[in-house]
């Protein structure tokens, strides 16, 4: 069997399809469930990647995105996020990665999915890369694709102090006239983790910005006096 048909088997294996109809409802999701949740979900698939382990990057990315276009199930989607961030293969976490992630991030185009590759596939690139990744990242800050946007947004959510409050800022203000709901939502969830760093610079951000009540609200959640 292929890791990919592994992967499908595994899946199965641990699906409970009574779930599977409140899973799809909750995530708003035309794709059909297995019915697996996370940690049975996880524990499987770390079981299936250790015991089919794949010889080269390019072999790793054919797999990554077959498993994402060929699925059937979200969970398959999800499978596929998880090999690609999978700790084999993190010498292959470079730019040839980004086609991939460029795809996964487009055609997803959902929170579940965006979310995952945009904190901790597109973020740690832009660690590694930052000649190469700021200046697309301000290019996707500018793309019509929500996704996109939203990705530039919270790319830097795990940074703390090594945020580029700069690039964050860049990042957020062409889409500080968005009324879409996610982008408003991912304003204020980058301003928020970036106020556990420096509080009193977030609070300068939002009195200064034309930020919607619901990003400004989402930005200063957890600074105390700001309720």
């Amino acid at each position: 069997m292929t890791l990919v048909e592994k992967v499908r088997a595994a899946l199965a294996e641990v699906a409970d399809p009574s779930r599977a109809p409140a899973m799809q409802a909750y995530m708003k999701s035309a794709m059909p469930f297995f019915g697996v949740t996370a940690v049975p979900r996880r524990a499987a698939l770390r079981r299936v990647f250790a015991e089919h382990r794949l010889e080269s990057a390019p072999e790793w990315r054919r797999t990554v995105l077959a498993l994402w276009r060929e699925a059937e199930y979200r969970e398959e989607r999800y499978a596929a996020i998880e090999l690609s961030g999978f700790r084999y293969y993190k010498p292959w976490q470079t730019l040839y990665t980004l086609p991939m992630y460029e795809e996964m991030i487009v055609t997803g185009a959902w929170w579940d999915f965006v979310d995952e590759l945009a904190v901790h596939r597109i973020g740690p690139l832009l660690r590694l890369f930052p000649e190469t990744m700021r200046p697309l990242m301000l290019e996707w800050a500018h793309q019509p694709d929500r996704w996109k946007r939203r990705t530039a947004i919270i790319c830097q959510n795990s940074f703390k102090h090594g945020t580029d409050r700069g690039l964050l800022y860049a990042c957020i203000e062409p889409s500080l006239p968005d009324i879409d709901f996610f982008t408003r939502k991912a304003i204020g969830w980058a301003l928020r983790e970036y106020a556990k760093t420096d509080p009193a610079e977030v609070v300068r951000y939002v009195g200064h910005q034309g930020i919607s009540g619901l990003s400004r609200r989402e930005a200063l959640r957890n600074v105390p006096g700001q309720d």
